[in-house]
């Protein structure tokens, strides 16, 4: 669906964002992060032809972004940081004229009906933009984003400035367009994107440090290969239950939660599976699990640990390797050239706080 190679840009002598490449499948549903400055609002305006590359290249559906805009663009609605709304236009007016600035080829009418069902603003189709709400205003830039039923939806901060309960709708709103679209979502609530993204990307100084599954990298990055259990019965014949089942190197007793029930620290050898026998062995002396948790890293732990350079040099080594693997499969990563990009993400991560204003320009300020 979306195909990025070797992508840089510069601004005059700042390079904003560094010869970086990743694809995204059809219906995925992306997480793209980055402190302010990284380059994240740079590689997505080039993803929507706001903004043309230095080098490389952007391919929406088959077609370039540079050499075929007006067919790549078709396959795209984003809605950026600020909604380009028109305040003294009601809902209804804007969003025709956005249906005709778009050219796009769906009837009309039933069209904008079921955006404005899908998106809930129903009730405000008649009123003055500059008079709704900002949770509003958001659906409002969200609507305008899906007319013409593009196959690339591409949110920056979508929930921005609203409160929780807006939050939590937009949030479900998400969730439902990423079935029939492939989404990218760039947030600064962690939470939010590891609720709702399935796959993560993590940009630093224009560089690409992270790309996995949300569950693969809490692995990657966690060293703590532990369960957290909370068992409905006797503590002590719990624990002692728990220690005997093959796999398990420790167990610890953490605490009283509800009544009758207690929560226990299990330390696992290696990437030993104990949790089906964990249920068999304490279903069969009727004691309830509660709660069962594996103890990984958040993804806000995760994006700390990559940002500030808390991960250790073997670590970080290694997840980088990973990461040039998935953007240039054919790379021998014994190459000079793979072991001194891995120097420069360890370098730029030491680097990180030195100068923090360095990386940052006016296009890329939030």
């Amino acid at each position: 669906m979306i195909e990025i190679k070797n992508l840089s840009k510069r601004y005059g002598n700042q390079l904003a964002v560094d010869n970086i490449s990743f694809s995204i499948k059809d219906g995925e549903v992306l997480g793209f992060l980055g402190p302010n400055g990284a380059g994240k609002s740079t590689t997505m305006n080039i993803l929507t032809g706001y903004l043309s590359a230095t080098s490389g290249s952007v391919t929406i559906s088959g077609y370039d972004i540079l050499d075929n805009p007006d067919e790549a663009k078709r396959h795209i609605g984003y809605l950026p940081e600020h909604p380009p709304l028109y305040p003294d236009m009601t809902v209804n007016e804007y969003l025709s004229f956005m249906f005709d600035l778009k050219k796009a080829k769906l009837p009309k009418r039933p069209h904008l009906d079921e955006i404005c069902r899908l998106v809930r603003i129903n009730d405000v189709r008649g009123r003055v933009i500059k008079h709704l709400s900002k949770g509003y205003q958001q659906r409002v830039g969200i609507a305008q984003a899906l007319i013409g039923n593009p196959d690339v939806l591409i949110l920056d901060e979508p929930t921005v400035g609203l409160d929780p309960k807006q939050i939590i709708e937009i949030r479900k709103l998400i969730t439902y367009l990423g079935k029939k679209h492939t989404v990218i979502l760039s947030s600064h609530i962690l939470s939010e994107i590891q609720a709702v993204c399935e796959r993560v990307i993590i940009i630093n100084k224009g560089k690409i440090i992270a790309d996995d599954q949300m569950d693969n990298l809490s692995k990657v990055m966690s060293d703590d290969n532990s369960l957290t259990v909370r068992v409905k019965g006797p503590d002590k014949s719990v624990l002692q239950a728990i220690k005997t089942i093959p796999g398990v190197a420790n167990v610890t007793l953490i605490g009283k939660s509800e009544s009758g029930s207690f929560e226990f620290k299990i330390d696992v050898n290696g990437n030993s599976e104990i949790r089906n026998e964990l249920f068999s062995r304490l279903a069969d002396r009727n004691w309830p699990i509660l709660m069962l948790k594996p103890n990984e890293l958040t993804l806000e732990e995760v994006f700390m640990k990559l940002i500030d350079g808390t991960v250790d040099t073997e670590q970080l080594e290694s997840f980088s390797a990973e990461v040039e693997k998935k953007a240039n499969p054919e790379v021998d990563k014994t190459s000079k050239a793979a072991l001194d990009a891995v120097n420069d993400i360890l370098g730029e991560q030491i680097a990180q706080f030195d100068n923090p204003d360095d990386i940052k320009t006016e296009k890329e300020e939030n």
